[in-house]
């Protein structure tokens, strides 16, 4: 069992080159300055939930987490089509779950598309640093953005690692992320359920590599589980390989 939360990544940073990308994301100005004024236009004038620097650690760490699983059983889409090896496959993954909020530092509205705006001279910058071979880095960076563009629960992934990051974003809903909105005055579904989830685990699952346990205090988490989740897994491409399980009390009340 793997409980979400911004250390999970730490676990994942073997590779010497995905650690190395983490490390110049995490001190990049530019990257860090998106991402809070993503909490800014978020948090503070939408009363949205987080979508700043804890988030894109935590969605990260839950993205990992999700791609060793499935790579148990399905090879990674940038390996299968020769883009890359798995070490790269790693590094799609885990650009694509650290930049996919930050086009909310512009507006919430078509923030997806705007994250890709804002990342690709980022990419090129921090890739650069890691990749000697040009053709292998701009392919690299295709993937990137196509995971930050396929994060819109509307539109289809296109490979397993654009869905990993998609799934990997609907696993932060812990209570924690919810409480800044509604201690400012939003009470509506989104927060009230997010406050019911108390904790996400990512386990094996029984007939698929993955199984993410959602575990609730009382019914209005369904929602989150419904109609944030819900709607990623449907476009992530990974429907037969992840189950969601909601469990409320130590009972197992509903699989997504």
């Amino acid at each position: 069992m793997v409980t979400v939360s911004n250390r999970l990544i730490h676990e994942h940073l073997q590779e010497s080159g995905v650690s190395e990308i983490f490390r110049l994301l995490e001190n990049d100005s530019e990257v860090q300055s998106y991402l809070r004024m993503a909490n800014i236009m978020a948090v503070k004038r939408l009363g949205y939930n987080d979508h700043g620097p804890v988030h894109a650690k935590i969605v990260s760490g839950s993205a990992l987490e999700i791609l060793s699983r499935v790579t148990q059983v399905v090879e990674p889409s940038s390996v299968t089509n020769g883009v890359c090896d798995h070490e790269g496959a790693k590094i799609i993954v885990l650009c694509g779950a650290y930049l996919h909020d930050i086009g909310n530092a512009i507006h919430r509205v078509n923030h997806e598309a705007n994250s890709v705006v804002l990342a690709s001279p980022i990419l090129d910058r921090v890739l650069g640093q890691v990749y000697r071979d040009i053709n292998i880095m701009y392919r690299i960076k295709s993937e990137i953005l196509h995971a930050l563009y396929a994060s819109d629960d509307i539109v289809k992934c296109l490979s397993v690692e654009a869905g990993v990051v998609t799934v990997a974003d609907g696993t932060d809903m812990a209570g924690g992320r919810s409480r800044a909105p509604y201690q400012g005055g939003k009470n509506d579904i989104h927060s009230i359920s997010a406050l019911a989830i108390k904790r996400v685990d990512i386990e094996q699952g029984d007939t698929k590599p993955v199984d993410i346990k959602v575990h609730m205090e009382n019914p209005a988490g369904i929602f989150q589980i419904e109609e944030v989740m819900g709607k990623k897994m449907k476009t992530s491409g990974l429907i037969d390989l992840i189950d969601v399980t909601a469990i409320m009390n130590g009972r197992q009340v509903k699989t997504l």
